[in-house]
């Protein structure tokens, strides 16, 4: 078997040459970090549940024109991308007071926003991805005015159909991270959305009780984090109820 080429490892994925001209294969692990990497665990089942949860929201996506990088998935773990110029940004959308707002600005955590508002940060874990404004960002060349105007329209888009999707199945979505990439096609470039939408980049509640279905389980200590993520995939029609994480091996929904 051909040894495939490695050309970027993550925290949560691994990156491999694609088996096609201008693609990437993005592998889903299982391990979870939590304070840039302070914070350290194996979870077993987590990249399957992510890897699906992932295709699922950015096939749904693609449908009402947003341009993705996702191709298709390969198996439980790997899913073939398009090859993109990563901006090197975060950009988090936050609806509900949580997490780092909350310490932040001292605003309770589940206090609703009189709007949802969107927060840039740049990506460098030995600066601990700093909040960044778009004077910043215009400034050092991270991304150009038009660049940003491209991707604040897409991202509003995206919090509005996610935020409905989400209550569908009795989720609230409380805030998430969106990564973009520069998409090459001959000499035409446009902004397309990169990286993954899961439970790990998503603050997940449920609507009645606001148990976390989400990260904050593994960055709080409250364990059952492959039971939150199968509970999100249950409820998005993804997944079979009876199915809980890989340890019998996940029997995912085509």
């Amino acid at each position: 078997m051909k040894r495939r080429r490695v050309i970027y490892e993550g925290k949560a994925k691994i990156l491999y040459e694609g088996t096609e001209p201008g693609t990437v294969i993005q592998y889903f692990k299982d391990d979870a970090t939590a304070g840039n990497g302070a914070k350290k665990d194996t979870i077993e089942g987590k990249g399957v549940l992510n890897n699906r949860i992932s295709e699922y929201l950015m096939t749904q996506l693609a449908g009402i024109g947003v341009p993705t990088h996702f191709v298709r998935r390969l198996n439980m773990r790997e899913q073939l991308i398009k090859e993109v110029e990563i901006i090197p940004l975060e950009v988090v959308v936050r609806n509900v007071a949580a997490g780092s707002m909350s310490k932040r600005l001292g605003i309770e955590e589940g206090t609703a926003l009189p709007r949802s508002i969107i927060e840039y940060y740049y990506k460098n874990d030995s600066l601990n991805d700093p909040w960044v404004s778009e004077e910043h960002i215009t400034a050092f060349g991270w991304a150009s005015p038009q660049d940003l105007d491209d991707m604040v329209n897409l991202t509003i888009r995206v919090n509005d159909f996610l935020s409905g999707l989400f209550l569908g199945a009795g989720i609230k979505l409380v805030d998430f991270k969106l990564e973009f990439g520069r998409l090459w096609e001959n000499d035409y470039m446009r902004i397309v959305l990169a990286d993954e939408i899961s439970p790990d980049n998503c603050r997940l509640w449920d609507v009645n009780s606001n148990e976390k279905l989400d990260k904050d389980r593994f960055r709080r200590d409250m364990g059952g984090v492959v039971e939150a993520y199968s509970e999100v995939a249950k409820r998005l029609g993804i997944m079979p109820e009876s199915v809980q994480g890989e340890n019998k091996g996940p029997v995912l929904v085509k």
